[in-house]
């Protein structure tokens, strides 16, 4: 990573971000520490495509886990018709779990050069900004997907946002945006949109690990705290993260630190990443979590 970046990035993190405009988004958070995890259900991704229904998700965390908050993954579901989000929706009610965030990934762009990919990108996050106000879901993440042969635009990527967010305001769902996609998603560019559009409605989310990908480990923690300066109810808690073989890993504890000077009070979901069973790893992840969130 040039060292040029790395200031870039730094000057990026400045104080604690607070939106401009609008209403504030109406979601009261819990306070004790078991009650501020989720699950993610990617992790879990072969046992939901070959034997485990979506709507049986919530039953086995709160089960398993003893965890009552998840996060569903828009690729997981089967439909967004009516009918099955009222399965999904009854099936969480009725094991006593909330379903905080959904991560979804629109068709096209939402910086792509052509007008009408863009529209089409918008169109789909407005239909997941549905699906979640349905499901009583407070959040959705949006993926910014990249664009081959374009650089990320910062004004079309703003253009499109501002579309978004008006509309999830509408509906009180808080737009989320992680640096996830090397290409599309890097921190410092999710930063610029976040602080382009000014709504209350749109948001970070960090990922403890995935800025491991592009840089050194300082690297990942500045983009963790510029993230988190931006961000609002959902985080993904990581330990590690294997990418073609290679295995990157993160200081969980100083980044929970992290997030508490930011004075981030929302959920921490856990999305494992690393070797081995996803059942076992979820389960290291949410003891590290209730150790820091104690203390």
């Amino acid at each position: 990573m040039r060292r040029r970046e790395l200031l870039k990035l730094a000057a990026l993190i400045g104080p604690t971000y607070h939106a401009h405009g609008g209403k504030a988004p109406a979601i009261r958070f819990p306070i004790p520490p078991r009650e501020r995890l989720a699950v993610a259900s990617y992790p879990f991704r072969k046992d939901i495509a070959n034997s485990q229904p979506l709507t049986s998700f919530p039953a086995m965390v709160a089960k398993r886990f003893n965890v009552h908050n998840v996060e569903l993954l828009g690729n997981h579901f089967v439909s967004v018709q009516p009918a099955y989000l009222n399965e999904l929706r009854k099936a969480a009610e009725k094991a006593g779990v909330h379903i905080i965030n959904l991560p979804v990934s629109p068709r096209t762009s939402l910086y792509d050069p052509d007008p009408d990919k863009r529209s089409t990108a918008v169109a789909d996050a407005r239909k997941w900004v549905d699906t979640a106000s349905t499901l009583n879901c407070p959040s959705i993440r949006v993926h910014v997907r990249a664009v081959k042969g374009t650089a990320p635009d910062v004004a079309l990527g703003i253009q499109s946002l501002r579309e978004v967010a008006a509309y999830a305001e509408q509906k009180n769902v808080v737009v989320n945006l992680e640096n996830d996609d090397p290409k599309s998603e890097e921190a410092s560019f999710i930063v610029k949109l976040i602080d382009g559009v000014k709504s209350p409605y749109l948001h970070a989310l960090p990922d403890f690990c995935n800025s491991m990908l592009i840089g050194p480990e300082q690297y990942n923690y500045d983009s963790v705290q510029a993230m988190f300066a931006r961000a609002y109810n959902i985080c993904h808690v990581k330990d590690s993260e294997v990418e073609a073989g290679k295995i990157y890993r993160v200081d969980v504890d100083r980044t929970f630190a992290i997030a508490k000077a930011a004075g981030y009070r929302g959920y921490f979901s856990m999305e494992w990443e690393g070797e081995g069973s996803p059942y076992e790893g979820t389960r290291k992840l949410i003891d590290m979590s209730l150790r820091n969130l104690a203390g």
